[in-house]
């Protein structure tokens, strides 16, 4: 199980994945170019020390990212049909989420295995993206690692 940044464009809401990560035990993957430098001050106040923690891959662009990815690539989308409660994870699934500013292109999305949505209310357009990611994670944990949360 991973969790995936295509080219994330907030230090601080990349630093709170990377804690979510380091203390779920899931790896996070990085798809580059950031909107920000790695090291941000923000990154790492949002980070905290779970920063070196954590199981991070960086990945220099989209093709060597998926030359890289061995399981499934679920992608979290205001744009999906699929509620993430309904969707059958399995222990090598990867979330992708997109810039926090637009999401992922076309190509992106295109091939990604199955695209989810967090139902919200109708007259709101997103969640926060490092909040979307915990809710996600908190259902891929709750499916694939009923005994052993982390």
């Amino acid at each position: 199980m991973r969790i995936a940044l295509f080219q994330p464009d907030i230090a601080a809401n990349t630093g709170t994945i990377i804690r979510l990560g380091a203390c779920m035990n899931i790896g996070i993957d990085i798809i580059e170019p950031c909107g920000f430098p790695f090291g941000d001050a923000a990154l790492r106040r949002a980070g905290l020390d779970y920063i070196p923690k954590a199981d991070i891959q960086r990945h220099t662009s989209w093709p060597q990212f998926r030359s890289a990815n061995a399981g499934r690539l679920v992608l979290a989308s205001t744009k999906a049909t699929i509620a993430y409660t309904q969707f059958k994870f399995a222990e090598n699934d990867t979330l992708l989420l997109g810039q926090e500013s637009a999401g992922v292109p076309e190509y992106v999305s295109g091939g990604c295995d199955a695209k989810l949505r967090i139902p919200m209310a109708a007259s709101t357009r997103s969640l926060n993206v490092a909040v979307a990611a915990a809710m996600i994670v908190g259902e891929m944990i709750r499916q694939t690692r009923p005994q052993h949360p982390a």
